[in-house]
């Protein structure tokens, strides 16, 4: 077992702020300047962001460039919950030794006591995200006290070699996060394919695609919101209305649900943060007691309806299933309740979130001084295709199916991301003990 032990950061690397820019510097393309790392170039809690990387054509000196065991860190944030003041960036390796920095990031040159690595892995825990908030100074803009943060406590072991052991292991879990990333995203490019073929084109009784309007015209009308099967109907929601209820309701006044209403547990209310990607995230559901879920009976959901989101991201929304049945919807929140026997739940939230022309109408019509929210006359106005019964069926088979390997991997990514934590809480701490790769005479 390595000796623990424990300094300043101030006495294990030293600091160098990065050079002001000019935008009439910057550029675009890599053959025009120097790499050029800024703000964007972090990810939120920590990481590398290769799509924020700029290039600089402008005055440096050599002293301004990355060597090979740098570490750079955010000093600069204009996010409003402090998502990358602090958070450590390890360049990849066609970018050391040549890169530049902006004044937002601060270099770390690390003593040769301890891995850079480590450090990053170290600065990206909980803890120290916390110690380098601590010394965030602004509102609207956070800025780090670059002397402050010299003085927070480093806790390592004494052999490097261990250090390495441990980096390896947690590199390791981030290679696999990587991967499963990199197959989210391309799942999701062919998920977005196919909605866009199926609220198009839509299905054929053998299950086929449709033949596109280009193949085959006759099959096709030009109507408001563009060209679609002739079989198809275009009319808004009103039409498809429940029977004996409204086919839109929003959720209570705001003053009707206050901070002292809600409860550690009790009846299940919705808010915009319990709105995942058609599903409900149960760990962002608040409470309320009986009392109040009696007040608010009229506001509580049935199995079937639509939760759509009225505010900030307009038009998220998730199906409501009969183990839902009976939770209560927030004031941000609105219900959409039609026939299903003229058309699927499931069909509406995927036309909802999937159908480009939903959105675009959305988005034309729900911006109100400078603030995007939906009422029941913007929902009014909404033009849906609507296949027959049993295509909207085929259709939502179709989409099933592709979101199967979608949501496995999901899961996967959901479950890779705890496990890191866990390793990173153990490893870091020192409460499981790491192997060294190498005899720890190594280390002399």
């Amino acid at each position: 077992m390595s000796e623990a032990c424990t300094e300043l950061l101030g006495e294990l690397a030293s600091i160098r702020r990065g050079i002001t820019y000019t935008e009439l510097a910057l550029r675009n393309n890599p053959a025009d300047g120097l790499p050029y790392i800024n703000m964007k170039s972090f990810l939120k809690d920590g990481g590398y962001n290769r799509f924020g990387l700029k290039y600089y054509a402008g005055f440096h000196t050599a002293a301004d460039l990355t060597k090979e065991n740098d570490l750079l860190i955010a000093n600069t944030d204009v996010t409003r919950d402090g998502d990358i003041i602090g958070v450590p960036v390890i360049l990849p390796d066609e970018l050391r030794n040549e890169a530049l920095f902006s004044h937002h990031v601060t270099r770390l040159s690390v003593s040769n006591k301890l891995d850079t690595g480590y450090l990053y892995y170290l600065l990206c825990s909980d803890e120290y995200r916390r110690a380098m908030k601590k010394y965030a100074r602004g509102t609207t803009v956070l800025m780090l006290d670059m002397q402050g943060i010299l003085r927070i406590p480093i806790r390592y072991p004494a052999s490097v070699a261990m250090q390495q052991s441990t980096v390896k292991i947690l590199a390791g879990i981030d290679i696999t996060i990587e991967k499963t990333e990199a197959l989210i995203a391309k799942y999701q490019q062919i998920k977005a394919g196919l909605m866009h073929d199926l609220f198009t084109r839509g299905v054929l009784p053998s299950g086929q695609l449709r033949p596109s309007c280009s193949e085959a015209p006759e099959l096709y009308q030009e109507t408001e919101i563009g060209w679609v099967p002739r079989i198809w109907e275009i009319s808004g929601l009103a039409a498809k209305g429940r029977p004996g209820a409204s086919w839109i309701r929003t959720g209570p006044f705001g003053s009707a649900l206050k901070g002292e209403h809600w409860r550690t547990h009790g009846h299940p209310v919705i808010t915009i943060g319990a709105l995942g990607e058609g599903i409900f995230t149960p760990g962002d559901l608040l409470f309320v007691d009986t009392k109040n879920a009696a007040r608010l009976i009229d506001f509580q959901l049935k199995a079937g309806d639509v939760v759509f989101s009225r505010v900030a991201d307009v038009g998220r929304s998730v199906v409501v299933r009969n183990e839902q049945a009976g939770w209560i919807m927030s004031s941000n929140l609105m219900r959409l309740a039609i026939d299903e026997t003229k058309a699927r739940p499931d069909f509406l939230q995927m036309a909802l979130s999937g159908d480009a022309r939903i959105k675009s109408q959305i988005r034309a019509r729900v911006n109100s001084g400078g603030r995007d929210v939906a009422n029941s006359d913007v929902l009014s106005q909404l033009r849906f295709v609507w296949p027959d019964i049993s295509e909207q069926d085929q259709i939502i088979a179709l989409s099933d199916r592709a979101s199967c390997r979608l949501n496995l991997e999901l899961k996967k990514l959901a479950k890779l991301r705890t496990q890191k934590l866990g390793l990173m809480q153990d490893l870091l701490s020192g409460k499981v003990p790491v192997l060294a790769n190498e005899p720890e005479a190594a280390d002399a």
